[in-house]
């Protein structure tokens, strides 16, 4: 698999930049409160969210924020591969052990300075419960307080609860829609499921903009 890590491989590149200046905006899209966790997700899947996911950890990894990203995507998750880490402990199994415990074999030192990550361990048989049980809540204070920023790979809104379930924990959401292959009634779906949380909605990030000079695609807020 190619390496998708395209802010830490190519850190001068269109992509590169564009995360950087995403990340910018989101530094200063709350003045009241200090951003600490922000969910990623999209309408439906193949839209690039743990692509976005991954890069933006990468980018605020790089201005020197000691950053997590979870992989909370329980059914489809593959953080753990995009990061090369192995993915028998993650999320899923801290969730059914004592969350107050700080035990490290859940989290994973990437070759990335700053920046770890929790994989979504085994797929339970119950996601959405895991997901909203107090247990979650309470590790989402934790991790905030332990990491400057703590970046959730959800899984796509449309069908599923367990995003919807992570937009009323986390500080701001993060929609990614793919480039001619979202369709606007699919986005304008995803949009009304998380009308609650409006305020918490940093932007819409449009994936696999093609650029004439780089082989990659460019992305934008």
């Amino acid at each position: 698999m190619e390496n998708e890590l395209i802010v830490h491989e190519k850190p001068k590149s269109n992509v590169s930049e564009a995360f950087k200046t995403i990340r910018t905006n989101l530094q200063f899209s709350s003045v009241d409160e200090e951003v600490k966790s922000i969910l990623v997700t999209s309408s439906i899947p193949g839209e690039g969210k743990s692509f976005v996911s991954a890069n933006l950890a990468v980018a605020f990894a790089q201005a020197g924020s000691k950053v997590l990203i979870v992989d909370c995507d329980l059914r489809r998750g593959r953080q753990h591969n995009i990061f090369k880490v192995n993915n028998n402990l993650g999320l899923s199994n801290l969730l059914i052990d004592n969350t107050d415990k700080k035990d490290e074999k859940y989290f994973h030192k990437t070759e990335i300075k700053n920046l770890f990550v929790l994989p979504r361990g085994i797929v339970p048989p119950n996601p959405s419960e895991i997901l909203a049980s107090d247990k979650n809540k309470n590790l989402v204070k934790i991790l905030e307080k332990t990491f400057d920023m703590v970046i959730y790979d959800g899984p796509p809104v449309n069908g599923l609860a367990d995003s919807i379930i992570m937009a009323g924990i986390v500080k701001k959401v993060i929609i990614v829609s793919s480039h001619k292959t979202t369709k606007m009634e699919q986005l304008q779906n995803t949009k009304r499921n998380l009308e609650k949380f409006e305020n918490k909605i940093a932007g819409i990030i449009v994936n696999k903009m093609p650029v004439r000079k780089d082989r990659y695609y460019s992305y934008y807020e």
